[in-house]
């Protein structure tokens, strides 16, 4: 269960502030895998970040009765001067999980060679984004968040994300978003849609499609 408590969050743009999420007071259920739909710029990333507690909302607050992964792709959770080797360490200590056998799978899964003991500040983007997945992937969490992390590499890198997070969804739960439409429909069995600041839960995936594509048309 993830719970918002009259949360808002807004940013200075010049001289004008704009309110991204407002007053937002929803529940959101235990055991479902929402797909988090939303036009560009329409705060996704910054609700997901308030949801991971990387960010702090103006007003209210965020509730779980569960644990929740950092959002996969940001790499705020990272320090910079740091190598992979010793930023997975360290977050497996933070996590309480074994610091050996994470650092062996996220070496073997992000697939980055020797820049897994070189500083984060050396690596690529996608280079990132892999060590982000690798190290979520590794640490059991109750909900995971995730946005377009399948979309880092090639295809069969792609593929490989897809199995590896398919196997944590038989276990956990996640807020996904994607500009893919079938994966989706292939991850999620809910969704909630942000427009205007409000989020609003579909119980039905397909009809908060339709809701999202008509509020972009």
């Amino acid at each position: 269960m993830i719970r918002f408590d009259h949360l808002t969050k807004g940013f200075w743009l010049g001289r004008q502030f704009a309110t991204v999420i407002n007053d937002l007071t929803l529940t959101l259920p235990t055991g479902k895998s929402l797909a988090l739909l939303g036009g560009n710029g329409s705060g996704k990333s910054t609700l997901m970040q308030l949801i991971a507690g990387t960010m702090r909302p103006d007003f209210g607050e965020v509730w779980s009765d569960g644990s929740i992964s950092w959002p996969i792709g940001f790499g705020g959770a990272f320090h910079r001067d740091l190598t992979g080797a010793q930023n997975t360490k360290f977050l497996a200590r933070v996590y309480g999980v074994d610091t050996d056998e994470l650092a062996e799978f996220v070496q073997d899964f992000a697939e980055i060679g020797r820049h897994f003991h070189m500083p984060i500040r050396t690596y690529s983007s996608g280079m990132k984004s892999r060590l982000t997945f690798g190290i979520s992937m590794g640490i059991p969490f109750d909900t995971y968040l995730v946005d377009e992390v399948t979309a880092v590499g090639d295809q069969r890198f792609r593929r490989k994300s897809k199995a590896v997070f398919r196997d944590r969804m038989q276990h956990a739960s996640a807020i996904l978003v994607s500009h893919n439409l079938e994966e989706l429909r292939e991850f999620c069995d809910a969704a909630v849609v942000l427009h205007d600041g409000h989020l609003t839960y579909f119980d039905d995936l397909q009809e908060a499609i339709a809701q999202h594509r008509k509020q972009m048309a």
